[in-house]
């Protein structure tokens, strides 16, 4: 498309250098080793970047949080956002400090106290849509770790989960109603999907078979039921001897677009995410927001899709798209915006 053309031609003229480093890798795949390693330092030398870089520890540990920020971590200084911060910016695999992060997955144990549970495992596979090792495995996947990591065993517990969702009616078939809590909680052991389980699945390829493919989309079609109003939004909790929030677990009445301000907001990160994994073909809501996001580029190449700008700023564990250093000005926007369009269209067409 020649709007797609316009839009590359925009980001390579105006974005800072995460955006230009990602269209010339990951959509043109046309880098000499000389613009790489001069656009990897202008990352590496931005001021997060550096944050991010003076807070790892010793044994590579980044900050002194684990799931996001806390009281002795900011909001990059976390080993989570710190690790899904360098890889979204596009940071190499053999990068030092993105290398020593990952070693520190590898030998620091779950009961750490680092991973802000007080000692104790939240074991992924007996708790629905939880535990501290899935958040893990999310951000080796996120770094393309996975293929020197050994993640397998969650990849395929994340296809499970989702697969879960077809096995039943409903979430009420895998949980519920305690008398102490407001909430339902899942039954134990359950699988149940999660944004984590979605997150794996879209940042790793091993798993790509048409049949898990398609029955990917088969779950997502049937999370997007708006038939059972009384199922719409509803979730559980995990019970751990006491009521535990998931990871983001997936309810019926799931959407692409979200109502703010009397306004229909796209979810650019889910689309995104869904069409890294081979979903656009299989199921049409996601293909009818896909071609909604094309056709919002103008002229010009600049996406011009409603979006919510709070939800797309900073990155961190549940939001945040912002490659740019900042939004002071209005293009840099524009830029962030229509990088997370132009990738939905490339990987709509292409997958991951």
């Amino acid at each position: 498309m020649k709007t797609l053309e316009k839009s590359i031609d925009f980001l390579l003229e105006n974005a800072g250098p995460s955006i230009k480093y990602r269209v010339k890798k990951e959509i043109l795949h046309d880098i000499t080793a000389d613009e790489e390693k001069a656009l990897q330092e202008q990352i590496m030398a931005e001021p997060i970047s550096r944050l991010i870089v003076n807070c790892q520890k010793e044994n590579g540990w980044l900050g002194n949080g684990f799931h996001g920020p806390n009281k002795n971590a900011g909001a990059y200084e976390n080993q989570e956002v710190g690790t899904k911060y360098l890889a979204e910016k596009g940071v190499l695999k053999d990068d030092p400090v993105l290398k020593r992060a990952m070693d520190a997955f590898v030998t620091t144990e779950l009961s750490d106290l680092c991973y802000r549970t007080k000692g104790k495992i939240i074991d992924e596979f007996k708790y629905a849509a939880n535990g501290q090792n899935i958040i893990r495995c999310a951000c080796i996947a996120r770094a393309g770790y996975d293929d020197v990591i050994d993640i397998k065993p969650q990849i395929q517990l994340s296809l499970d989960s989702f697969r879960r969702v077809l096995e039943v009616d409903s979430v009420l078939d895998v949980s519920r109603s305690i008398k102490s809590s407001k909430h339902r909680v899942f039954n134990i052991p359950e699988k149940w999907p999660c944004r984590y389980h979605l997150d794996i699945l879209a940042h790793t390829s091993s798993w790509k078979t048409k049949e898990n493919v398609k029955m990917l989309a088969e779950a997502f079609k049937k999370l997007m039921r708006t038939d059972r109003p009384e199922l719409i939004g509803l979730g559980a909790a995990s019970w751990v001897g006491y009521v535990l929030g998931t990871l983001g677990c997936f309810s019926e009445g799931f959407s692409l677009r979200y109502t703010k301000d009397g306004s229909d907001s796209l979810q650019l990160e889910t689309i995104e995410w869904l069409c890294r994994c081979g979903l656009t073909p299989y199921i049409k809501k996601l293909s009818d927001e896909v071609e909604v996001i094309k056709n919002s580029i103008s002229e010009d190449g600049i996406c011009r899709a409603v979006v919510d700008e709070t939800q797309l700023k900073g990155i961190s564990t549940y939001s945040g798209l912002q490659l740019e250093t900042d939004w002071k000005s209005e293009i840099r926007r524009d830029c962030d915006i229509t990088f997370r369009a132009l990738l939905i269209a490339y990987y709509a067409r292409h997958g991951a």
